[in-house]
Parts: structure tokens; sequence; C-alpha cells
């Protein structure tokens, strides 16, 4: 099923929402700050150094790591180096919608996040079972912020369940903290 553009309103809203996606990964409504990369060596002022604490604290829970812009970040330079990057960039945009209250936005984002993520046409579409994809098929015509809440679920559970131990394993991860632990040993 294509669906095509309801508003000259499309391409910005597009924009916006690929903003999210350039450079480290972050929480919808939170706006990238100014930061001069994504360097984990301290060489900078930037605010993307995550504490030893913190990085450790990543590996006991996905969930923690999840809801940090530092950890998004990292976990999404992992995913870049696996080419699924688009399970982190769909949750992202679910996350998003589900923060929209405007109706017509919503509509619009909902069929944003098909093309881009859940059509077979697309590039970037991730991985979900028949039923689910059935399921938002049904519900695309009148969507609401919560229409990818079950597929959202499916690709969270799957990153952690798949490519969380992995990153855990990646020398991306080992890189992250043996920096943080000489560091930490220095001060």
């Amino acid at each position: 099923m294509t669906f095509q553009p309801r508003s000259s309103n499309r391409v910005e809203m597009r924009k916006r929402q690929q903003s999210h996606t350039e450079g480290p990964l972050q929480a919808p409504g939170h706006p990238r700050p100014n930061t001069c990369c994504l360097c984990w060596s301290g060489c900078c002022k930037c605010p993307w150094h995550p504490t030893l604490e913190e990085v450790i604290a990543w590996s006991r829970s996905f969930e923690k790591m999840m809801y940090t812009q530092e950890g998004r970040a990292i976990f999404g330079e992992f995913l870049r180096s696996e080419y699924s990057e688009e399970n982190l960039l769909f949750w992202l945009a679910c996350e998003d919608l589900k923060q929209e209250k405007n109706l017509p936005v919503i509509s619009e984002k909902a069929r944003i996040i098909y093309e881009d993520y859940v059509s077979i046409l697309s590039p970037k579409e991730v991985s979900l079972d028949s039923r689910v994809r059935e399921n938002i098929n049904k519900h695309l015509a009148e969507p609401s912020s919560e229409l990818y809440q079950e597929a959202q679920l499916q690709i969270y559970t799957l990153m952690q369940r798949d490519s969380f131990p992995r990153f855990l394993n990646s020398s991306i991860y080992r890189k992250l903290v043996d920096s943080k632990s000489s560091t930490h040993l220095e001060t």
C-alpha cells in the first residue's frame, strides 16, 4: 500500500524527523546540543561524555541505556556498523509519535513511519511478524499515537535480545569502557 503526501508540510515533517537521525541519536523533543563530536576521549567540553559508572550501568540494563542520549548514541554507532540502525530509528520515531497530540500531525507521522520502516518497499524496513503488520495496516487509515506500540515493543525486544549482547561484546563498547576506565584512574 503506497500513501501519497497529504500536506505541503510533509517535507518539513520528514526533515524534522530525519534531524533526529543525524549525528548522535536522541530522544524526541530533546534537541541535539551543539557538540563538536561523539568522541569519548575527553578532548572537548561537549556533553557526550558519560561517566564510567553510567557506561557500566548500561551493561546491566538495556532500558537504562536506551533512555539516555549517550547510550542511544553509542548503541546507534554499533547498529550502524552492523547495518541494523533502522531498528533504533524506528523505535525513536515511535517514541516521537507517542508524544504527539495533534491528530493531523499524528496521521502524517504515522504515514512517514509506515513508509520508512513498515512498508515492504522501504530499504529501512524493520522485521515485524505478519500479525503485527496486518494490525498496523488495518488501523493506518485512522491512526492514533499508539498505532505502532506493539511493533515498537517487538523491535525493542529484538534489539534487547539480539543486538544488545553483541553490542556489549563489541569493540565499540569495550573501547568506551577502556577509555572511561583510564580517564577514571587519572582523576
